[in-house]
């Protein structure tokens, strides 16, 4: 496996933010539509163009819309990619010496290239969703000793 070349992020401009608003709601409906039959492919017709689209790629394609409507950049990787540490960092949107850190403590997996450190997109995901489990459960161990304690949480 090789690491991604360069993670450039699709920014939306106010004009592709507001299409992709409008675009939500009707595509809502053909989605829910599309969900019953799942895992079988979508006619779409555009002019004189058919093609078979998966229901997955309709999902997706959902959640890009849905996140360009909040004017949210977007980027779009393979699970099984590998990033470098610094691509790795910005994905988890801390600094390379802390990603450096967690890889060295053994906390999310690596390989080595030669010098050069490997992180696989589904290795930074599993560990950015267990310290997001981590964190909501600290959160909700402080909001109950806040109610216990009166102080309004």
């Amino acid at each position: 496996m090789e690491a991604v070349k360069e993670l450039k992020p699709a920014i939306p401009t106010s004009e592709d933010r507001a299409i992709a608003s409008n675009t939500l709601q009707p595509f809502t409906k053909f989605l829910k539509t599309a969900r019953t039959r799942r895992g079988v492919a979508v006619r779409v017709v555009a002019g004189n163009t058919e093609l078979s689209v998966p229901v997955i790629a309709l999902e997706l394609f959902f959640h890009v819309l849905s996140e360009m409507s909040k004017g949210n950049a977007i980027t779009v990787l393979p699970y099984h990619a590998e990033l470098t540490t610094q691509e790795a960092a910005d994905l988890l949107n801390v600094s390379r010496p802390f990603l450096v850190e967690l890889l060295d403590e053994k906390k999310i997996p690596f390989r080595k290239v030669g010098k050069h450190r490997r992180v696989r997109v589904e290795d930074l995901m599993s560990y950015k969703e267990k310290t997001d489990t981590d964190r909501r459960k600290i959160l909700d161990a402080l909001a109950k000793e806040a109610q216990e304690l009166g102080i309004g949480y």
